[in-house]
């Protein structure tokens, strides 16, 4: 029901630059228990060092969430698109039939983001590139929408993916009871601080795989701040 994954467990890559943690398979590392969850293939903790990044390179079918915990993160692609995303805020690129892009962190101190990618419904359609203020005082408490693909979802960036993803900041001993349903997948991280989910504690950076729990019970073992996939 609940499969806690240690910050200390994930797979990882230090390039100089770039120090990622990986919850699930990427590049060299591979653990086939660690694949995907649902239609959620991909989170990584991602710190990028002042003045680098990520060079322009392709992707196509799949939905990229940036999740910016500290310092920004610049975007460019080959549709045009540029744009700075904050420390609080979120990007999405739909990468559709097929997009070239560069994330660069051009601040003077380390930034750090969780990518996000999720598997798109259908395959193909238009690129696409969104970003959007999320402030922490509006999730304090509770989960707000940031990107989903689920109809009524109208102020979350859109998705092409039966998912949502969602944050909170919360104060310790607060509480969030969610939704989920048993036939859905849940992905829980603490960006800082640690939580119960459903009787187990997940700290900070550690990943919470979460299957057959309708109601999904959280409460803050101290002050956090958590992102959340729910996923077909």
């Amino acid at each position: 029901m609940i499969d806690r994954r240690p910050f200390e467990s994930l797979g990882g890559a230090d390039h100089g630059w770039l120090k990622a943690r990986h919850h699930f398979s990427f590049a060299s590392y591979y653990d086939p228990k660690r694949v995907s969850h649902g239609a959620l293939r991909v989170w990584n903790d991602d710190e990028i060092a002042p003045n680098s990044g990520f060079p322009p390179h392709p992707h196509s079918d799949m939905e990229i969430i940036t999740y910016v915990r500290e310092g920004a993160i610049t975007h460019k692609d080959s549709l045009g698109n540029q744009g700075r995303t904050p420390a609080g805020d979120v990007q999405v690129m739909s990468a559709g039939t097929g997009i070239r892009h560069a994330e660069y962190n051009l601040e003077p101190v380390t930034t750090r983001i969780f990518q996000i990618w999720i598997e798109p419904t259908r395959k193909g359609g238009q690129p696409a590139w969104g970003a959007k203020p999320f402030p922490k005082a509006d999730r304090s408490g509770r989960l707000v929408v940031l990107a989903s693909g689920v109809e009524g979802d109208d102020d979350a960036l859109p998705i092409r993916a039966d998912a949502r993803v969602l944050g909170a900041t919360l104060k310790a001993g607060q509480t969030i009871d969610y939704p989920l349903g048993q036939d859905r997948r849940g992905y829980l991280v603490p960006a800082v601080g640690a939580v119960d989910v459903e009787g187990v504690r997940v700290g900070p950076r550690d990943g919470a795989a979460i299957s057959d729990v309708e109601t999904l019970h959280i409460r803050a073992l101290e002050d956090a701040e958590i992102v959340f996939v729910d996923a077909a």
